[in-house]
């Protein structure tokens, strides 16, 4: 019954306010956004927290790398902490490359793709759930610039429509040609595109320099904070080799991705398959 009141009064104030021809005035910005404001200012807390604490103990982050693999190696739950690291490592920006090398490292070929993996993917979507969260910020949709536009000539720019219409494919070949991964991550998620689809291709695009990192990492025994580690030639060449893979077949797909149109049947077909249609 109370509530039936408050809709009544409130049905009765918006039918005054427009008999009127008054609006009630539009809540303030901080009022709008403020759990927006709040949740950027956790981030860049925890974000400059990190970056002052390596700055002020002279901390590398391949100094960084060697005390998180000491740290794992003693500990009996290492696998799922270097999955939670992995996780959230997209919201301190740390360098992903290093920690799939210490997941080689630490955990071998087999067992380093997997939790590499699994804490990827986790951290990718961590990122994009960034990005959807903030997407409009501060003041709805996206407005039009850097990532909308037909003539836009970055090269992330000219991906962001097809990132829209046909995501999947689109996300595959920006995985392929290697473009930043954590800014892939939360540009997908401000776009709000389908997470399904970032997910698959995210998954299956980074797989081939997944796999090659995470040998490169088991070449390397021993260990990483007590003197040089020892060095295993056969499986750094398979790695080798999966890495020359992965680079041929990204300029593979970046020139898909760029085949002009020229208005020629061919031009036309390229343009096609540029855009993951044919």
């Amino acid at each position: 019954m109370e509530n039936e009141g408050m809709e009544t009064s409130a049905k009765g104030t918006d039918q005054q306010a427009a008999s009127t021809g008054i609006r009630p005035a539009p809540a303030s910005f901080w009022r709008r956004n403020a759990h927006k404001v709040a949740a950027l200012c956790f981030w860049l807390l925890v974000l400059g927290g990190y970056q002052w604490y390596a700055w002020s103990h002279g901390l590398s982050s391949l100094d960084a790398l060697r005390r998180l693999v000491d740290l794992l190696s003693r500990s009996a739950s290492g696998p799922l902490l270097f999955i939670v690291l992995y996780a959230v490592r997209p919201l301190v920006l740390f360098p992903a490359t290093l920690l799939t090398l210490g997941a080689g490292m630490l955990f071998g070929p087999v067992f380093g793709v997997i939790y590499t993996v699994v804490g990827s993917n986790s951290g990718a979507l961590i990122a994009y759930a960034v990005g959807r969260y903030f997407a409009g910020y501060p003041l709805g949709p996206a407005p039009a610039g850097p990532l909308q536009g037909d003539r836009a000539d970055g090269l992330l720019q000219r991906y962001t429509e097809r990132l829209r219409t046909n995501s999947f494919m689109t996300v595959l070949t920006m995985r392929f040609v290697f473009l930043p991964y954590d800014l892939v991550n939360y540009v997908a998620g401000f776009l709000r595109i389908d997470w399904k689809a970032f997910l698959l291709a995210t998954a299956l695009g980074s797989l081939p320099a997944t796999v090659a990192v995470v040998l490169a990492g088991a070449s390397l025994h021993g260990d990483l904070g007590r003197g040089a580690p020892r060095f295993d030639g056969r499986v750094f060449a398979v790695s080798a080799v999966i890495l020359v893979a992965s680079l041929v077949l990204s300029r593979w797909a970046k020139r898909r991705s760029e085949a002009p149109n020229d208005g020629s049947p061919m031009g036309e077909r390229a343009a096609h398959v540029a855009n993951g249609k044919g």
